[in-house]
Order: C-alpha cells, then sequence, then structure tokens
C-alpha cells in the first residue's frame, strides 16, 4: 500500500510540475545509473536506494517510473549492451578478421576495462546474478546478451562459415569473459596484470593469424 501512495504522489508531481518529457528524461537518468551501478556492484549487491541516490533522486520516486526492480535490471541490461556498440562499430571497420580479434582482445583485456567497472563488460559482472533470478530481469539479460553476440559475430566475421563464425565468436567471448573475471579476482595488481598479458597473448596466437 507505502508504494502505491508514493507512486500516486510521485505521478502528480510530475503532472503539475514538469514538461511532459520530464518523466523521459527522468527514467533514462535511473537506467543509466543503475547500469553503471549494477556492472561495478553485480545486481544483487545494489539496492534500489543506492541507485536513485546515484541518480538524484529519492527511492519513493522509483515508483513512478518502474514497477520493481526486475523491470529497471533488464533496462538496465538493454542500456549496458548498447553502450558496446560504439566500440563494436570501431572493430567492424577493420578490413580483416585477424585485425578485428586483435584490437577487441587488446581493449577488452586491457588494465583500463579491468579497473572501470561500472562502464566495463555487462557480462563479467552480473552473469552470475543471472544465473539466479527469473522472470523480466533474466528475459531481459538473455535477450540482450543474444543481441550482443549476433552483433559480434558480424562485426568479427571470424570465418565465412556462419556456423565456424558462431562458434569461433563464442569461444573466443567466452575466454575473454573468464581471463577477465579471473584478473578482477586478485588483488595483487602484479599477478593480474601478468594475467592479461598471457591471456592476451595466447588469443591472440589463435585468433590473430
Amino acid at each position: 500500500m507505502t508504494n502505491v501512495i508514493l507512486w500516486l504522489l510521485e505521478s502528480a508531481r510530475f503532472t503539475m510540475r514538469y514538461p511532459p518529457n520530464h518523466k523521459v528524461a527522468t527514467r533514462r537518468r535511473i537506467v543509466s545509473a543503475a547500469s553503471a551501478a549494477f556492472r561495478e556492484s553485480g545486481v544483487e549487491g545494489m539496492g534500489l536506494d543506492e541507485i536513485m541516490r546515484r541518480a538524484g533522486l529519492t527511492h519513493g520516486g522509483f515508483y513512478a517510473h518502474f514497477r520493481d526492480k526486475s523491470e529497471l535490471v533488464a533496462e538496465a541490461c538493454a542500456a549496458a549492451f548498447g553502450a558496446a556498440v560504439v566500440n563494436l562499430e570501431r572493430i567492424a571497420e577493420l578490413p580483416t578478421p585477424a585485425k578485428r580479434a586483435r584490437l577487441l582482445i587488446d581493449s577488452y583485456l586491457s588494465a583500463r576495462h579491468r579497473d572501470n567497472r561500472g562502464s566495463g563488460c555487462l557480462i563479467v559482472a552480473v552473469g552470475a546474478d543471472m544465473a539466479r533470478l527469473t522472470g523480466s530481469a533474466r528475459d531481459g539479460f538473455t535477450r540482450g546478451f543474444e543481441r550482443h553476440l549476433e552483433r559480434l559475430e558480424t562485426v568479427l566475421r571470424l570465418s565465412a562459415d556462419a556456423l565456424e563464425n558462431h562458434d569461433r565468436v563464442t569461444h573466443l567471448m567466452s575466454a575473454l569473459v573468464g581471463a577477465l573475471l579471473f584478473a578482477r579476482a586478485t588483488t595483487d595488481v602484479t599477478r593480474s596484470d601478468a594475467l592479461l598479458s598471457s591471456s592476451r597473448r595466447m588469443l591472440k596466437s589463435e585468433f590473430c593469424h
């Protein structure tokens, strides 16, 4: 009942005081804050209070925009996967499969990517959470994940054969995700750097010749 009252009050406030596009902009702000927050701390470890604080809003205002956390998770996942498109477009411009794979490997297994979780790969950040979730949150992640793999297949073009291309891209991404997860798991920066370096070298020997 409390959530319903808060939703009604928040809706009335938007109706009386703000132009129509304000609610859309505010919703986008919440999604953006959630997208970064989930990548930093995971889905289960990040509460609505903190997400709304990061968006500069109160918890009560959440229900003027979303039914529940699951709906927000689904939209935040879509936003995070969408943010990767810019980098994929850069990769797609390169002329050979080897060069495209090299750029992906170097950018994904970089110290910068390891250290900047809030703008990094969603799969590494929330993959384990998603295996435990159900409903719209899991469905939203799955749709975004499958679309992301399709984009990677189109961008990398590691084989002229569609099935082989799918298998090679899936294999490469699995290796990248695992290596980044390992690199983030240790507090020893020297060991983490060495793991990134050896993983880049091994993957290049397989995909960049």
